[in-house]
């Protein structure tokens, strides 16, 4: 089973200045708390370290952007979904393109009876479902592979998942990246060669609100 690894290179000193930034051009105020409960580790204590408060917040989008095709971003994804999961916790996946293989979710360690996944047939009806699945209260996390949208549709999402608490991940093309963003947290993610059996990466914080 693949790990969730980052390299001990990565540099949180940016990120840090950024934040400050961020402080000061607030007016010195620190970002808001967040109770502990609505964290969710991403799995990698660098990575950690660069998000504004230590984690992904239920209740946010998280994008996870591949550098390139078969980068792995969905499989980042999934860990970060089992980790908001958790024993009892449901995962929904919109699948409209039908890529998604229900056994590498629970070789990861998902539950498949815990796993709602939906396969729409068009595209108005995979926005309907997204629509839906946001405002469920009873989903702990949602994935989905969007490509470019109107920004009005994400901007009702992340409202959407504010009020129901859901953890949204998206894994999108390369090409959003010059699209504005509604993601708590935007991810740039880059293979990178192994000499183990573990796979690696480098994850880049493209944008962090």
């Amino acid at each position: 089973m693949a790990s969730f690894t980052t390299p001990h290179t990565v540099d949180a000193r940016p990120q840090i200045v950024a934040r400050l930034a961020e402080q000061i051009r607030r007016g010195g105020q620190p970002l808001g708390e967040v109770d502990e409960g609505l964290l969710v580790s991403s799995g990698a204590r660098e990575l950690d370290a660069l998000l504004p408060r230590g984690g992904f917040v239920r209740g946010s989008f998280v994008e996870w952007i591949p550098a390139r095709p078969g980068a792995g971003a969905t499989l980042l994804a999934l860990k970060v979904a089992q980790a908001a999961c958790g024993h009892e916790g449901y995962l929904a996946v919109i699948d409209g393109e039908r890529n998604f293989f229900p056994p590498a979710a629970a070789a990861l360690g998902l539950s498949l009876a815990r796993l709602l996944l939906v396969r729409p047939t068009k595209a108005a009806d995979a926005l309907w479902a997204a629509d839906q699945v946001f405002r469920c209260r009873g989903i702990a996390a949602a994935l989905a592979w969007p490509g470019s949208l109107d920004h009005r549709a994400l901007r009702r999402w992340q409202l959407a998942v504010e009020e129901s608490r859901v953890l949204g991940l998206l894994v999108r093309p390369r090409d959003v990246l010059t699209e504005p963003s509604w993601a708590e947290a935007r991810l740039l993610v880059e293979p990178l060669p192994t000499t183990d059996d573990q796979r690696r990466w480098r994850i880049e914080v493209v944008h962090a609100r």
